[in-house]
Order: C-alpha cells, then sequence, then structure tokens
C-alpha cells in the first residue's frame, strides 16, 4: 500500500489589526505598572552590614576620643563581620566631623562618635549646618571620662590654691589648651578664669594629642582635659594632677581632690562619649548596632581597657542616650550663656 504524504499546515494566525496592537500595548502598560506596585527590599536588607563600616572621631588621633573609637571599633568589626575603620575629621571644636556624618547616607555605614561637646557645641557655634538632637540617631553611650586640671610638673604649684597665687601674682602670663571653641574644656577654663577672677588665654587645638605634647613643651601652662590623655604622663610624673572637675573623685585619681573640695563650688563637668548615627538611619540597623556595642562595652577585656584610661563604661540604650543629649543641651547653654562663651 502506497501512502500519501498529507502536507502539514501550520495553524492560521489571526490577522494584526490596530485594533489588537492596541490590545496587547494596553496588557503590556499594565503588567509594568504592577511590577512597579510591588514592594521594593529596603536597602538594608541585604545583611547588613554588607561592607565595612566607619566611625568618624572629630577630633585628631590620639585624644580619649580617638582611644575610644578604636577600641570598640576593633571589637564591633569581630562582632559584625565587617572591618570598622576609625576616621579621623577634627576641628572646629568637634564640629566638622559631625557635620559630615550628620550629610553622610543613613544607611548605618558612617557613624559618629560624638561627645559631651556637642552639647555644648549648639549653644557656642551659632551657623551649625546640623541640630545634634535632630540631625542623629543616638546608638549607646560608650563611656564617662572625668576631666581634671593639669600642669607640668616643672610648675611650682602643688595645689589649685597655689596656682591662683601664681596666676594672681602674673596676671596675663597664664594660658590654658582644649580640645577646640565650645568644648567642655573650653567651658571649664573659661568658668574657672571666671572664679579667680582672672583672665586666661584660651588656646584652642584640634585634638588632646597636640595640645598634651603642648602642655608638655610648656606651650601652654595648662589644660582641663580627660583623664585619659594625660594619665601615663601624670603617672610618669610629668605633668602634675591638681584637681578633678567632676563632683566626686576620680577612681583612676583617687588621691587628686575635686574643684568643689579646692574651694571652688558650681564645677561638676565630666566629659562622656557615644556612638550616633545619621538620623533615619533604618531602626532595625540601630538596634543591631545597640545590641552589638552594648555586648563589646560590657565585655570584661572592654572594661579592663576602660580601666586601664581612666574611663567609666557605659552602654546604654538609644532612648537613654537622647534624654542625655537633651538635657545636657539645655544645662550647658545655661553656662554658656552665663560665662558669655563664644568662639575664638
Amino acid at each position: 500500500m502506497t501512502r500519501i504524504a498529507t502536507p502539514h499546515h501550520p495553524p492560521s494566525t489571526p490577522p494584526t489589526t490596530p485594533s489588537t496592537r492596541r490590545h496587547h500595548l494596553l496588557a503590556l502598560a499594565a503588567l509594568a505598572g504592577a511590577a512597579c506596585a510591588l514592594p521594593s527590599a529596603p536597602a538594608h536588607a541585604q545583611a547588613w552590614p554588607a561592607k565595612p563600616v566607619t566611625i568618624v572621631v572629630p577630633f585628631a588621633a590620639g585624644g580619649t576620643t580617638d582611644v575610644l573609637a578604636r577600641a570598640l571599633g576593633e571589637k564591633l568589626g569581630t562582632a559584625l563581620g565587617q572591618p570598622v575603620i576609625v576616621e579621623n575629621r577634627g576641628g572646629a571644636g568637634a564640629t566638622i566631623g559631625a557635620d559630615y556624618v550628620a550629610k553622610a547616607p543613613a544607611d548605618g555605614y558612617t557613624l559618629l562618635m560624638g561627645a559631651v561637646h556637642h552639647t555644648i557645641a549648639t549653644s557656642v557655634y551659632k551657623k551649625l549646618n546640623y541640630d545634634f538632637q535632630k540631625s542623629f540617631a543616638p546608638i549607646t553611650t560608650v563611656a564617662l571620662v572625668p576631666n581634671v586640671l593639669a600642669v607640668s610638673a616643672a610648675t611650682p604649684a602643688k595645689d589649685v590654691r597655689e596656682l591662683v597665687a601664681l596666676i594672681k601674682a602674673t596676671p596675663n602670663k597664664f594660658s590654658y589648651g582644649s580640645n577646640g571653641a565650645g568644648t567642655a574644656q573650653h567651658l571649664i577654663g573659661t568658668q574657672f578664669a571666671a572664679s579667680i577672677g582672672q583672665p586666661l588665654l584660651h588656646v584652642p587645638y584640634k585634638g588632646s594629642g597636640p595640645l598634651t605634647t603642648d602642655l608638655l613643651g610648656g606651650q601652654v601652662s595648662m589644660s582641663f582635659d580627660t583623664v585619659t590623655p594625660v594619665l601615663p604622663h601624670i603617672k610618669a610624673g610629668k605633668l602634675r594632677a591638681l584637681a578633678v572637675t567632676t563632683a566626686k573623685r576620680s577612681s583612676t585619681l583617687p588621691d587628686v581632690p575635686t574643684l568643689q573640695e579646692s574651694g571652688f563650688a558650681g564645677f561638676d563637668i565630666g566629659t562622656w562619649f557615644g556612638v550616633l548615627a545619621p538620623a533615619r538611619t533604618p531602626a532595625d540597623v540601630v538596634a543591631r548596632l545597640n545590641t552589638e556595642m552594648v555586648k563589646v562595652i560590657q565585655s570584661p577585656d572592654f572594661q579592663k581597657r576602660m580601666q586601664d584610661i581612666g574611663a567609666e563604661p557605659i552602654g546604654n540604650t538609644p532612648a537613654q542616650m537622647a534624654e542625655q543629649i537633651a538635657a545636657d543641651t539645655a544645662r550647658f547653654a545655661k553656662l554658656v550663656a552665663d560665662n558669655k562663651i563664644t568662639t575664638d
């Protein structure tokens, strides 16, 4: 039997008309619109952190802020699984570094090691490009460090009263260094000069490192810096601690009296340091940073490190840090006004 092949005819395609073309276009537009309407995943959802985190220190290297940032960053990097880089951006009483972080992307990758200085600068600098209470998301307060009135070992004065006698005997000869206008050291120095009724030349620096070098070299007469940068030199006998500026004595310098004990009432200023992120940083990123930082702060190694440098570790919540900032901003606004402190 002979088979006769039957030719295969593909199914016929209906002719394209303007009406069907319009229908296809409308269908494609609808699909595109539906895709755009789908909720997008947040930018930090890709296993934050996916890259190194930077902590900006608003002072030169070598000071307390720098020491704390590096001590925290070393252990924080291990906890996060990403390197933590410390970047120094000093100047203008810590406001340059703060301004930089305030304008950084709110993604948790750029943080500020802030300090009590920023709550004072709010009242001293009239044209800041940021609002310390609104431009940042507090994460945690790392530590509190007492400030100390220190002089060179070559200075004859053995206590505050002898120092005041020297200042009054040779007026306009004494100066004090600070970490910049609007810092705690500036405020304490101005308040001290007012309390003894004698002017003291204010010499601002970009951080404790260069300030301590000049204090050792005699370029400035005294400083009211935190304990951390001067402690090794006090122990070595190159600097002399005359008084601490907090209401109670420092556990690191238990034999050094307070200014109040030395006859100067109204002094109760220490320096706290804490980490902040730009405002609008995702809440889950802030929570993760707080959790990991508090774990580091509460670890035995970090606590021992803080004890060695004269710091009291804190490790509080973002809400507690925000309350502290608000309270200090109001308190120092009055002290700045009473002492007529302005930028130099």
